[in-house]
């Protein structure tokens, strides 16, 4: 691997209570009986991957650790311990790595999350979604706003200064007064962190179901968009940072000895590292059921279903089920969508220049005219941007960077 340069890591846990109606993720309900069965073959293949990357070297060092799903929170603390010392043994865990967890908030409570803590979790990301019960209903979510309430409250007295709240906007119906006050009692919690995405319909999900025969209406872009911009205002006027298409970080105030003023790399101490892996199109390696990952060049995916993957793992075998050759092209124009969803970051020419050889004017120099020209994007010295107008429209942006074909 040439130098050993730090990975991202991520551990997916496909497990949940029940499918939310509108999540098309690689999730199961009603296996709880393979959670120890999976683990087992989850730390096998996180043994794997260490030994294979390391290649008799040292391990090689890790700088963020995500465990998503699904949802982590299911695992009793003794399996999760589990994961975590796998981790730590077949790679090198920095000192100073991102360690998060995904959560539900009926699934915590404060025994659970002082364990969390204890075993190394520094970051909680917790699946609010809506503070309104016939929103929560409508998702088909299992808890309350009170129960979120409570899951905040346990994790701070557990030690979490480092809290994510999932929000989802754009809901078939959903009013912009009932989206301001969802926002306001979000605030009012005092998050370090926020993450907010327009609802997508997904073909195959019961809430796609719904809207299809009639019983629900699509959702409405307008009206989306009309939520977005709200939150732009709120986030803004509460002290955070938009600094992500759909992610927003609290400011902090620099003091002596605390953090480094804020940068066009890092605008928030509380921006999601592990996500910026993802964001600048850097190397991560993912394990677990239908987890995805991209090193050297190539991605690949795992075997989806966890009977499967299990099976794969007991047998001796890494459970890749796809592997992809990334182009050139396809390889700058991914760098070029990814990195224009980071609103402060934006592209840097330079960079993308020591990464393809080429500046990205010089590849894309008629697209990003046209762009600047209808103020979907600005360059700036060494930085391409998403302008306001163009974080409204996004995709058609993205498109334009896509190879021919």
């Amino acid at each position: 691997m040439g130098e050993r340069q730090p990975l991202a890591l991520y551990v997916h846990i496909p497990f949940c209570k029940s499918r939310c109606a509108y999540c098309d993720f690689n999730t199961y309900a009603g296996l709880s009986a393979l959670l120890a069965p999976y683990v087992r073959a989850l730390v096998r293949e996180i043994r794997m991957w260490g030994e294979r990357l390391a290649d008799g070297g040292p391990p090689i060092p890790i700088r963020t650790l995500y465990i998503g799903g699904g949802t982590p929170s299911l695992l009793p603390p003794s399996l999760l311990a589990q994961v975590l010392e796998a981790c730590r043994e077949a790679f090198h865990l920095l000192p100073d790595a991102e360690v998060s967890l995904e959560a539900n908030p009926e699934t915590v409570d404060q025994e659970s999350l002082t364990a969390l803590r204890t075993l190394g979790v520094n970051r909680l990301s917790l699946g609010l979604q809506s503070t309104h019960a016939d929103e929560l209903r409508l998702l088909g979510r299992r808890h309350t706003f009170e129960d979120a309430v409570r899951a905040v409250q346990a994790a701070r007295q557990a030690g979490f200064d480092n809290l994510n709240l999932d929000l989802i906007y754009g809901l078939p119906g959903q009013r912009v007064n009932r989206w301001r006050r969802s926002l306001e009692r979000v605030l009012a919690l005092e998050p370090e962190h926020l993450s907010a995405y327009s609802l997508t319909v997904e073909e195959g999900t019961p809430l796609y179901d719904r809207v299809a025969a009639g019983r629900l209406p699509p959702p409405d872009p307008d009206r989306a968009a009309e939520m977005y911009e709200l939150a732009e205002g709120m986030l803004a006027g509460a002290g955070y940072v938009h600094y992500e298409i759909s992610n927003w970080a609290r400011l902090s105030q620099p003091s002596s000895g605390g953090p480094a003023p804020p940068s066009v790399r890092e605008p928030s101490p509380f921006v999601c590292r592990h996500n910026l892996v993802y964001w600048r199109n850097e190397p991560y390696l993912g394990v677990g059921a239908g987890a995805h990952s991209f090193l050297e060049g190539r991605r690949w995916h795992n075997v989806l279903a966890p009977a499967h993957y299990i099976a794969r793992l007991e047998g001796g075998a890494l459970p890749i089920a796809q592997v992809e050759e990334l182009s050139p092209e396809m390889a700058m124009a991914e760098t070029m969508i990814l990195g224009l969803r980071l609103l402060v970051e934006g592209v840097s020419c330079e960079g993308f220049r020591r990464c393809f050889g080429r500046h990205p004017l010089e590849q894309y120099g008629e697209a990003i005219e046209e762009m600047v020209g209808v103020g979907l994007l600005t360059v700036d010295g060494d930085r391409i941007r998403l302008t306001d107008r163009g974080r409204l429209l996004g995709n058609e942006v993205f498109v334009r960077f896509l190879p021919e074909g």
